[in-house]
């Protein structure tokens, strides 16, 4: 071979190896560039990861002003946090959420007014909802058989309404929800219970919050099927449990008392008259426990059922749910006369015949003499 064979030779044989080192130095730079692209790919999902997992923004001073903030019936944790991130109360729905997934008396939370400070921390805010004793809130406990302008007394010495104010509201009697058979008298409709009334309650809708307290009542006692049953009306009925609030003092008594009422509206003995002085009083605009005079029995209107036979037009006060069960449910029994022997501890006794009465009157008048309740 020449020796240009062999440097042809020699040159094609070193050709190929220097195309062979530019390429593992095109597959160094290309994992260079892989390795560099991965890193940075890695970089970016780690700090999108860490934005994830970071605690959620949270206030961590002790805040300032005041809010008024309202939870209502079925919020979620997301959806009180909503509210208060509105308010400026927490500076994060995210916060607001963890801070109650580590409390269990958030599941607890009351619907409600609460008062709160403008940027807390979740969990100050939190601490507050969970204490219903932080609800804004005016408790009203409004007892068996008052009438309507003495729950109206009550409810304006509660509240910050005046007399004026509910008897304003009273005047669109189509507003409070009674029953078309009231013919728009609330007198024995205003439910007697407790009642715990928001900031934002009205007069108005204090005394729907008691209507709707009786409907429940009215409901409870099956009271319009009742009345269908028993021969009345449900109006007849709730003139019924008024006289029975006032006129038992037990529990036990309430259902006797109320057949007794029946039984004297269906009795030829007794020509349909009740006799019951409560309504006498009612007729007279006094308190419905003061005795009475002979000139006073002689007072001449319908609520007078020592003159008048026949259930009064009306209630004549609130009546509360045992005494609407026991107008709808009347204990069976004979009796067409009952006597509170004793006025301390409101035992009463039943008579079906004028002599038994008698004799139980007598008892009444020997517990008199040594007491001066009578």
């Amino acid at each position: 071979m020449s020796d240009l064979g062999l440097e042809l030779e020699q040159s094609s044989s070193r050709k190929p190896r220097s195309r062979r080192g530019l390429g593992c130095l095109a597959v160094l730079i290309a994992l260079a560039v892989l390795v560099g692209g991965g890193y940075a790919v890695a970089t970016a999902s780690m700090s999108a990861l860490r934005g994830v997992f970071a605690p959620p923004a949270d206030y961590d001073g002790p805040g300032h002003g005041k809010v008024l903030f309202e939870v209502e019936q079925g919020d979620t944790a997301s959806e009180i946090g909503r509210g208060l991130v509105e308010k400026d109360v927490v500076k994060s729905v995210g916060a607001f959420v963890a801070a109650a997934q580590d409390e269990p008396r958030s599941m607890q939370i009351q619907p409600g007014f609460y008062q709160l400070k403008k940027q807390v921390p979740a969990v100050d805010a939190l601490g507050v909802l969970i204490d219903p004793e932080n609800m804004v809130q005016t408790s009203v406990t409004v007892p068996e058989g008052l009438r309507v302008e003495q729950v109206v007394k009550l409810l304006a010495k509660k509240t910050d309404y005046s007399v004026k104010q509910f008897q304003a509201a009273l005047a669109k009697p189509g507003r409070l929800g009674l029953p078309d058979y009231a013919k728009g008298n609330p007198e024995g409709y205003l439910f007697p219970a407790t009642y715990s009334f928001g900031p934002d309650e009205t007069p108005m809708t204090m005394l729907q919050a008691m209507v709707a307290r009786w409907r429940q009542a009215a409901d409870e006692a099956d009271l319009e099927a009742a009345a269908q049953q028993l021969g009345y009306t449900p109006a007849e009925l709730m003139t019924v449990a008024s006289l029975v609030e006032s006129e038992a003092n037990r529990d036990v008594d309430r259902g006797k008392v109320a057949r007794v009422i029946y039984n004297r509206l269906e009795s030829d003995v007794t020509n349909g008259l009740l006799q019951i002085d409560a309504t006498v009083n009612y007729a007279l605009g006094r308190d419905l426990g003061l005795g009475l005079t002979e000139e006073d029995l002689r007072v001449d209107s319908p609520y007078n059922t020592r003159r008048y036979p026949g259930l009064p037009p009306g209630p004549i006060e609130s009546p509360g749910d045992k005494a609407i069960a026991a107008a709808a449910h009347p204990t069976p029994g004979p009796w067409v006369y009952y006597v509170t022997v004793n006025l301390e501890t409101g035992e009463t006794k039943f008579a079906k015949d004028y002599d038994q009465f008698l004799k139980y009157r007598k008892q009444l008048q020997a517990w008199c003499d040594t007491s001066d309740r009578c």
